[in-house]
């Protein structure tokens, strides 16, 4: 589904990623592995469109990201593409329900129809009871919960997270685990996520391995 060739990357004189070839299978989850520094997170948003390499090409499928304009970029990745980070970056003034509604807002999708389908999420996520909450009045594991809903509110090809769980207590970092699991399983979810938990990426379907820039 995703294909990464040549990839590399360099801020100033400093040499980030130095030629990375992958491609990612729909319905896995693959983990990005490595010491800090090595080229993780940087790998992630090449991947996510969030940053061009300064040489090589990704694909989606057939689609070449770097013959897209920004404004053709910003609309694929606001459709094709879900983001989960360490810290949820949940708006405060808004609650669950409307923090999850917010990419199908952007994408334009009509308000009732955005609301149902976010509600249904928030439900599959054991969140019904919290929709109406304002991310202060939730804990750590149910804000990385809405955030999952709000990655997949737009139905994307794949949900792309840096250290999601890092920010947990280890029961919500495992209940979190699992319910990666379930996404990939029950919807057929394709994930790509950079982890320092060796114990999450032992449970994933692949396991990449970087080190001073290269795949291992």
């Amino acid at each position: 589904m995703i294909r990464a060739q040549n990839i590399h990357k360099s801020f100033g004189n400093l040499k980030v990623l130095k030629g990375i070839d992958l491609e990612i299978p729909q319905k896995k989850i693959y983990s990005i592995v490595g010491a800090s520094g090595a080229g993780k997170t940087t790998l992630l948003q090449i991947l996510g469109t969030l940053s061009r390499p300064d040489e090589g090409e990704v694909y989606f499928g057939e689609k070449k990201i770097s013959a897209l304009s920004e404004k053709q970029l910003a609309a694929f990745r606001n459709k094709e593409i879900g983001f989960v980070f360490q810290f949820h970056h949940l708006l405060p003034e808004f609650t669950a329900l409307e923090n999850v509604c917010i990419p199908a807002f952007i994408a334009k999708t009509a308000k009732t129809k955005a609301e149902a389908k976010a509600k249904e999420l928030l439900d599959f996520l054991g969140l019904t009871e919290r929709m109406e909450h304002k991310p202060s009045e939730l804990s750590g594991g149910e804000k990385q919960r809405v955030a999952m809903a709000r990655a997949l509110i737009n139905d994307p090809s794949v949900i792309m997270a840096d250290e999601p769980s890092g920010n947990l207590d280890s029961s919500n970092r495992d209940e979190l685990h699992d319910l990666l699991f379930k996404l990939r399983d029950e919807l057929g979810q394709t994930f790509i996520i950079v982890t320092h938990d060796d114990h999450f990426a032992e449970r994933s379907d692949r396991i990449i391995h970087i080190k001073d820039g290269v795949i291992e």
